[in-house]
């Protein structure tokens, strides 16, 4: 009952002093809402366990080949079988093989994400259907029925959970063309890879039944899962699955290059489908932390001073036999309140945060997509307000009862004005640095933040963003010839060229940034006229690109020497008079330079080498041709489409009648605006074939925007963090500046009587200001680089801010510093001192 006592003479203590309530209660708000509001999240996205049955026993292996930069290199159906030979730690295997495809069947023609999978996938990933079944073995070999299962998130946002869909036929087209049944609606689920919409069994990918996918040891385009045996631990796992890799490896080097450096991993699934979003989150996390310090630090000034102006209450109550413990109680009663009031307008605060902030996380992993709100956002309130209660309450040092007024710990009856122990004065400007230096932290980061975003948004891409427009295309084969695809496209670019305001529409296979990481990432081996292949070395990779003449104009892209495709390049598909003439491409200016150098390239020859083209499909005519040297016709400059600051790039272009065609993008330069062609584009390809998809159209520069989108975003959310850790922190040094020079009133004035000029006064109080910002600035980036340091060791992306964000981050903390000691310099200089030396 005692405490009760206590919190009810706090609340009366606190009533009258509502000013230091608001800005108590305000600050801690801010604090505490802000870190209750990403632990929730991160709690939500990175620690909550999946959906998945026996998630905690589901795993993700991975191949990768870091020498060739290609962080997913995927399997292929020889080394899944090798592995499932050889591994027993590994109870079950599951294999999801990506593909785009094009549907028709349930609404709009539409390109979609989707996978082929074996009959023992969804055993594995522990997942069970919410309308119909789904696929299991018995839908696996050459014989089965297509069938089709629908994830979830494209069942509710793309058919508006509609159960009439369970039956239906869908058309599905990627490298080869069936149909299939749907047959189920998987669970709400987080599917991996995240943007999956739909789930289909092998016999829909007639390349997934053919000999070279089978028996191809390097055809790899498979993702493996699998379920820990019982009683084995993921470490155990691993090592026996590097056993059964390397002894693989071994066995076939010639499918491993060495410089390629294969290599296999394995983790969780739940902490790869979270991977993306790890790192930013954990940041995030850290950054919210700091704020609470600053937030604190801040709120500490405030009880101290306060503390100081109470010294004759405390005084009286030690006087009276106060203890220690009793005053102690008191202050805590009183922050009890305080922290209490602030973490309940935190918590409500921190809802619309919350939302805010996944749909911000929904950018790194889609699990932020169905994060909700649960009683974790309360008790993370609750403990943030009782630390810092705890803190508050044992900031203040007390009397002691056997304190004079002329003992340091000692607080005077008789004294009429505040004054300030050296004790007190010290805490107050470690609570100010550290708030500085905290701030230091994050406006260094943010800075880095924003002028990476600044560089990456100035970066020249050599393509003419503003006055091209995107279209995706997809080919649709069914039914229809080789020509016949390739006389689709040139008809519908010779249309399109005909609209107002079109200055050229051209073909190509991948659209600049938007398409980047396919699964030729890496790009194909290749030689030329000169090269010597080095036994047991690979040969120099490029990408592969098909387009069409006029491709390179479309996109404002110079050729630098020769010429662009023509109408009769190529055209080898009609089995007519051209099938023997000689195949033609362009190269990329960096590709020239380094195959020829100080040469002429053109007509020169490059020719394909990468043993992945066996699996090729096509006739056998085809299939020599394709790897047939190729005379170089032109060279134009780079174009990086895989990455946003551009670099130099070696790339082969075949042209359209060439092929092969996968994808399908229309790229249109108009000097008009490229939006308003929309709709006649769409409508105009609709009317040469109804099933046609037509789809995300946009212009290169809102492409480009689109992929740094996450890069603002950040740049976004830290900076408001590092502003609002700002405001604090300037606030709390001009605080602790106001209250010094409120108590050294009488010391100001007689200094002003015995002659010093008030300019010197305020000199000396913006010196303190800018000392104390100083020895934060240097604390923070002390702090900062040790912090840098230790997270560097297990999050690989955390990179140390430059020179540049860290000098106008502590330029920017040390002018601000000064402005905010100026108000309570200027108040020092303006002292009376009449007024000052009465005031004793």
């Amino acid at each position: 009952m005692s405490f009760v006592r206590d919190l009810r003479v706090a609340a009366y203590s606190l009533i009258r002093t509502p000013g230091l309530v608001i800005a108590v209660v305000l600050t801690l708000a801010l604090g505490i809402g802000a870190n209750a509001a990403i632990f929730t999240l991160v709690r939500g996205v990175l620690l909550k366990p999946l959906v998945n049955r026996g998630e905690d026993r589901l795993i993700y292996i991975r191949q990768s080949a870091p020498g060739i930069r290609d962080e997913n290199a995927t399997f292929s159906v020889p080394e899944i079988q090798d592995l499932r030979a050889n591994v027993k730690t590994v109870s079950v295997f599951g294999d999801f093989s990506a593909m785009d495809f094009t549907m028709i069947g349930l609404g709009e023609p539409r390109s979609i994400q989707g996978g082929v999978v074996g009959g023992t996938y969804f055993d594995v990933m522990g997942l069970r259907p919410v309308l119909g079944r789904l696929i299991g073995p018995q839908d696996d070999g050459p014989n089965a029925a297509g069938v089709v299962v629908l994830t979830y998130r494209f069942w509710a946002n793309s058919l508006h959970k509609d159960p009439s869909v369970l039956g239906k036929t869908v058309r599905l087209g990627s490298v080869g063309d069936r149909s299939a049944t749907v047959i189920g609606v998987l669970e709400p689920c987080v599917p991996y890879p995240q943007d999956t919409e739909i789930i289909a069994n092998v016999v829909t990918s007639p390349h997934h039944l053919s000999a070279t996918m089978v028996t191809g040891r390097i055809h790899r385009m498979t993702e493996l899962f699998g379920r820990l045996a019982p009683g084995i631990t993921l470490d155990q796992a691993r090592a026996e699955l590097r056993a059964a890799y390397s002894a693989m490896k071994q066995d076939h080097s010639e499918a491993y290059a060495q410089e390629a450096d294969f290599q296999i991993g394995v983790k969780l699934l739940r902490d790869e489908i979270t991977s993306g979003a790890r790192t930013v989150l954990l940041v995030l996390l850290a950054a919210s932390g700091l704020v609470f310090i600053i937030a604190c630090s801040n709120v500490a000034n405030l009880i101290l001073a306060r503390t100081v102006r109470r010294e004759g209450e405390l005084a009286i109550r030690v006087a009276l036999g106060a203890s220690r413990g009793v005053l102690r109680r008191m202050l805590l009663a009183e922050s009890l309140l305080l922290c209490g009031a602030g973490a309940a307008l935190g918590v409500i605060s921190a809802q619309p945060m919350v939302a805010i902030l996944a749909r911000y996380a929904s950018r790194f992993s889609i699990r932020a997509l169905d994060f909700r709100v649960d009683s974790s956002l309360l008790w993370v309130g609750a403990v943030l307000a009782i630390v810092a209660a705890v803190i508050l309450a044992f900031v203040p040092r007390l009397p002691s009862s056997s304190g004079t007024s002329g003992t340091p710990n000692g607080l005077s009856l008789a004294s009429g004005s505040v004054r300030i122990t050296g004790g007190t004065s010290r805490r107050q400007r470690i609570f100010a640095v550290t708030q500085i230096a905290a701030s230091f932290v994050l406006l260094a980061g943010a800075s880095m933040l924003i002028t990476t975003l600044i560089a990456l948004q100035r970066a020249q891409t050599g393509l003419d963003t503003q006055h091209v427009l995107a279209v995706d295309v997809p080919a649709m084969s069914y039914g229809k010839t080789p020509g016949q695809v390739v006389d689709f496209y040139k008809e519908a670019i010779r249309r399109i060229d005909t609209l107002p305001g079109v200055n050229k529409t051209a073909f190509g296979n991948v659209v600049p940034w938007r398409d980047a990481g396919g699964p030729t990432a890496p790009g194909l081996q290749f030689s030329a006229d000169g090269h010597v292949h080095a036994a047991g070395v690979e040969d120099p990779r490029a990408q592969w690109r098909v387009i069409s003449p006029g491709f390179f104009a479309s996109l404002g892209v110079p050729i630098i020497a020769g010429r662009d495709f023509n109408a009769l390049d190529g055209q080898n598909n009609d089995g007519q008079n051209n099938k023997n003439q000689e195949p033609v491409v362009i190269v990329s200016q960096t590709l020239a330079q380094r195959m020829f150098p100080n040469q002429d390239a053109v007509n020169r020859h490059v020719y394909w080498t990468d043993p992945v083209l066996q699996f090729f499909g096509g006739t056998d005519l085809e299939k020599a041709r394709l790897l047939a040297p190729h005379r170089i016709i032109g060279v134009a400059a780079d174009i990086d489409d895989e990455h946003v600051v551009p670099e130099p790039a070696l790339t082969v272009y075949n042209t359209l009648d060439e092929g092969p065609i996968f994808g399908g993008r229309v790229f249109i330069h108009t000097g008009a605006n490229p939006y308003a062609l929309v709709p006649s584009v769409t409508r105009m390809i609709r009317g040469m074939s109804a099933d046609q998809p037509v789809e995300r159209a946009a212009t290169l520069e809102d492409i480009r925007a689109e992929v740094l989108t996450p890069d603002r975003l950040n740049s976004l959310v830290f900076g408001v963090f590092a502003a609002v850790a700002l405001a604090i922190a300037v606030v709390g040094v001009a605080g602790v500046l106001a209250f010094s020079v409120s108590a050294r009133t009488r010391e100001f004035g007689i200094r002003l009587a015995l002659g010093s000029e008030p300019q010197r006064l305020l000199r000396g109080v913006i010196a303190e200001g800018t000392a104390m910002a100083a020895a934060g600035v240097l604390a923070g980036a002390a702090f900062g680089f040790a912090l840098a340091r230790l997270a560097g060791r297990y999050f690989l992306d955390i990179k140390m801010p430059g020179a540049l964000p860290v000098l106008v981050s502590a330029f920017v903390l040390m002018a601000v510093a000064v402005i905010a000691s100026v108000l309570p310099a200027a108040r020092a200089a303006r002292v009376n001192v009449m007024q000052a030396l009465r005031s004793e």
